[in-house]
């Protein structure tokens, strides 16, 4: 869903398509009709403003929907009179505000506040596709947009940068990115007294942060998880890949108070897939990342509420409710758990393999990782779907692709359909019973010492999907087989009452996007159930 197209002096600016919106700025500028303000009138308070006034400003946590009766505000993008609304698509992540909002002519708005708007996504359905739109139109108008309210220097390159960079998207967060190597990066670091020493930089409207994490913007725009006045919540879900996200928009649709957690970013593995071609209702086929960030914002307008990066270390189970406990101590009640961890990627037994990770050895091959190698020859490691969707997607980038499988025999693994296409592409170079042996490089990957080849292969990039084992060692009461994937029966249950397990994390599961997002939705069924017999 997300791409980085060129800007001027190496910057990017990250885009976000949604293809069911054709026309954004008319999306973007919708207005009531009388009916409608009728409407959405009954949920907010009249207040009186001023011209001249600042209602609210960029970085604020507060994001009421504002709806123009006589007064006419602008938000930097646009002017709203009556009938039009100033909002965002922070109304539902909860993030801090993007624009700033301003009152142009006096006159009266209707304040609705987040809890308010909630209730209105749910009762008026058409009035909230219609600011659903709207914000979705906005969101992308602001990434498109030359001017950011934050900006991002940092190497795409370094494993710091990109982890930063893929956060980024995956939330679908409005910045500028420029390039550390690029002019206009050396031009912002010297205007803001900061040494290359200090990357990656986040220049935000709450200040400079130097050596920036993804935990620690997104602390800064108001995504991370805070406890305070929270309760118990209904269902807790453990995971964002497609079975949480499926799990996610079902808890919420069928009125659960529902807690969605990440330790890296919406989407899970399945974001990291360039292209999906055999999802149900996709005959052109999407990417991972456009299927997993329409599903969270699905799981938004029904009201769940996604926290990330928020990484869990432990869950004390207990008759009434368990707890979730945060990798920063936070605890988290929750009547019902459903755990969709998906597992965590293979490394190869070669030195120094840990050391190249993010530095030339990646796990995805979305946009992102390819323009980090574009023009270069590179390897993708895997005799499964996922690594000859990579090396055709990388072939489009690369200056040559060199795809290495274990085994004999290219079609054992691979759908026919893939193996044709990547043998009939002239970028690519199949290699069969090979294996890597070694790696060569200093800060980053550079060659590879391949079995039965005697000459180093020229290498810029080793992009592996050759597995990966169950993501539970924060789990220690729950039954799992030998490879620690969770045992679970029919209705996805595990040894511990109300606590679930979906998607690949759970022993025998398919391994597929369209499995595990039927998984998710199925045990929220049994979520109610067990709730059902708890009171």
């Amino acid at each position: 869903m997300t791409e980085a197209t060129g800007c001027c002096n190496g910057c990017r600016v990250n885009r976000t398509s949604f293809p069911e919106i054709e026309d954004l700025p008319a999306a973007a500028t919708a207005r009531l009709d009388a009916d409608q303000r009728a409407r959405a009138a009954a949920y907010g308070t009249e207040v009186t403003v001023t011209a001249g006034t600042r209602l609210y400003e960029e970085g604020e946590a507060n994001c009421d929907l504002i709806v123009c009766e006589s007064a006419t505000l602008w938000d930097g993008l646009y002017t709203y009179g009556p009938g039009g609304f100033a909002g965002e698509l922070s109304l539902l992540t909860s993030q801090t505000r993007n624009q700033a909002v301003t009152v142009v002519e006096t006159g009266t708005v209707r304040m609705i506040d987040q809890a308010s708007f909630r209730r209105l996504m749910a009762q008026q359905t058409d009035l909230g596709d219609l600011f659903l739109r709207a914000f979705l139109a906005r969101r992308r108008l602001l990434r498109l947009g030359a001017e950011q309210s934050t900006t991002i220097v940092g190497d795409p390159r370094s494993g710091d940068g990109l982890a930063l960079r893929v956060f980024l998207s995956r939330q679908g967060l409005p910045h500028l990115w420029l390039d550390a190597a690029s002019g206009e990066a050396h031009a912002v670091l010297e205007e803001a007294g900061l040494s290359p020493e200090d990357l990656p930089v986040a220049l935000t409207p709450g200040g400079v942060m130097r050596r920036v994490t993804p935990g620690e913007i997104s602390e800064r725009l108001g995504l991370t998880y805070s406890s305070i006045g929270r309760g118990t919540v209904d269902l807790a879900i453990v995971g964002a890949g497609p079975a949480g996200l499926a799990a996610a928009v079902y808890g919420a649709s069928e009125g659960l108070g529902t807690l969605l957690l990440d330790m890296v970013a919406t989407g899970g593995q399945a974001a990291t897939s360039a292209r999906i071609e055999n999802y149900l209702g996709f005959p052109f086929g999407l990417s991972g990342l456009d299927l997993t960030t329409r599903a969270a914002v699905q799981a938004l307008k029904f009201g769940a509420e996604i926290a990330t990066p928020c990484g869990v270390s432990a869950l004390r189970t207990g008759d009434k409710e368990h707890v979730l406990v945060l990798n920063d101590g936070t605890e988290i009640p929750a009547r019902a758990v459903i755990i969709a961890t998906g597992a965590a990627y293979r490394s190869l037994p070669i030195d120094r393999w840990d050391h190249f990770v993010g530095n030339g050895i990646y796990h995805a091959a979305t946009d992102l990782e390819a323009q980090g190698v574009a023009g270069e020859p590179v390897a993708v490691v895997g005799g499964a779907n996922s690594a000859g969707q990579a090396s055709l997607h990388l072939a489009r980038y690369a200056s040559h692709v060199t795809l290495i499988v274990r085994g004999p025999d290219l079609y054992a693994k691979m759908s026919s359909y893939l193996v044709e296409r990547i043998l009939a592409d002239p970028r690519i170079t199949v290699l069969t019973s090979t294996e890597i042996s070694g790696l060569g490089g200093d800060s980053r990957v550079e060659s590879l010492m391949l079995t039965g080849r005697d000459e180093p292969l020229e290498c810029r990039g080793v992009f592996s999907f050759i597995g990966a084992t169950a993501a539970t060692e924060w789990l220690s009461e729950i039954k799992t087989d030998k490879d620690g994937f969770i045992c679970t029966d029919a209705v996805f249950a595990t040894s511990i009452p109300r606590v679930f397990a979906v998607g690949d994390v759970r022993q025998g599961s398919l391994k597929r996007v369209a499995a595990a997002v039927g998984e998710g939705s199925a045990a929220v069924r049994s979520v109610h159930g067990a709730l059902a017999d708890l009171q």
